[in-house]
């Protein structure tokens, strides 16, 4: 008889399909730096998409030096501030933290994160630190969601963003002067870079075989039913094997998409907040930044960025043209 052959629908590579276990997406890697240290991460939160008319920028395309409209998210970037910092020292066996200096004086929101000590002293955690069996410093930051209006929470988000550029002597200094302070993302990124956006996808609960996987549905002459999945594998092993499709768990799931163009970066929320404000998110009231398509997740979900790895093979010498950006409601759309 034949070989019966057909590829596996959906990847492995992803598996298990859990649930996040943290609304914050996190970064195991940071690329490298070169120049003056600057911080190597941010985070926002998405807004929603429109589209916009720009020249295009891709020197391949067939479209290249046209005007072209192109589909845009909007990512809410209120300033993040800076809690403290935390060096790291490698190993055989990975990075492993050292030494941490936190802020004389957090903020009271920071109360619903984590017990704030009532004495602490960093100058006395700063005598710790020293650069000589240092290899990473990261600023440990956190969100200001209480400035945001269309996100409907006040606990702020902590994680860590990593300081690249220039010695660790200088990163040192370049951390030691942020704590506290207010970092704006322009402090990140500029119009025209490529960044990597992590986030949580839209959860979508358990749902069956078929649209957890894609797989076919069978024949209408099938007895019964057509949406079985036909065979659970052999009879030995006595088993199911984790490679056979079945429902579980749909969505809310970390993903990272790779070189996504800043085409703007703007101070006044109301030059992109389309009529009646975006669905389910409402008005953009503080900096923003316009990403070239679309990013994971749905309205209000936290957005982290992250200097581009893989690096992009346009390098724009200056800011994307933008010739217009829609505003028009997208209440009946």
């Amino acid at each position: 008889m034949p070989k019966e052959h057909r590829p596996r629908h959906g990847s492995m590579g992803f598996s298990p399909r859990k649930r996040s276990e943290s609304p914050v997406p996190h970064f195991s890697s940071w690329p490298e730096h070169d120049g003056t240290p600057k911080v190597q991460g941010f985070a926002g939160y998405k807004a929603g998409m429109t589209h916009a008319m720009i020249v295009d920028y891709r020197p391949t395309s067939t479209t290249s030096g046209q005007e072209v409209q192109v589909p845009v998210t909007v990512v809410e970037v209120p300033p993040m501030k800076v809690a403290g910092v935390r060096v790291y020292r490698q190993t055989h066996e990975g990075l492993k933290a050292v030494a941490e200096v936190w802020a004389a004086k957090l903020d009271s929101a920071l109360r619903r994160v984590f017990p704030i000590p009532k004495d602490y002293e960093p100058d006395a955690a700063w005598k710790e630190v020293d650069a000589v069996t240092i290899d990473e410093v990261r600023l440990i930051t956190y969100t200001q969601p209480a400035l945001v209006t269309g996100v409907p929470k006040t606990k702020p988000e902590l994680m860590e963003n990593r300081v690249g550029g220039g010695t660790i002597e200088d990163r040192l200094a370049y951390a030691r002067a942020l704590i506290g302070r207010d970092i704006a993302v322009t402090d990140f990124c500029k119009e025209g870079s490529m960044v990597d956006v992590a986030a949580i996808t839209k959860g979508k609960g358990w749902q069956g075989h078929h649209t957890r996987w894609g797989t076919k549905l069978l024949s209408h002459k099938n007895s019964k039913h057509r949406r079985n999945i036909g065979t659970l594998g052999n009879f030995q092993p006595g088993y199911v094997r984790p490679t056979v499709p079945q429902g579980g768990q749909t969505g809310y799931h970390q993903r990272t998409e790779y070189n996504k163009r800043v085409l703007k970066v703007g101070a006044n929320g109301e030059e992109v907040t389309t009529d009646g404000g975006f669905l389910h998110y409402g008005q953009v009231r503080n900096p923003y930044i316009l990403l070239h398509g679309s990013i994971p997740g749905p309205a209000k979900r936290l957005i982290r960025l992250r200097d581009s790895t893989r690096g992009g093979y346009v390098k724009l010498e200056k800011p994307p043209e933008i010739t217009y950006i829609s505003r028009e409601s997208k209440q009946g759309a």
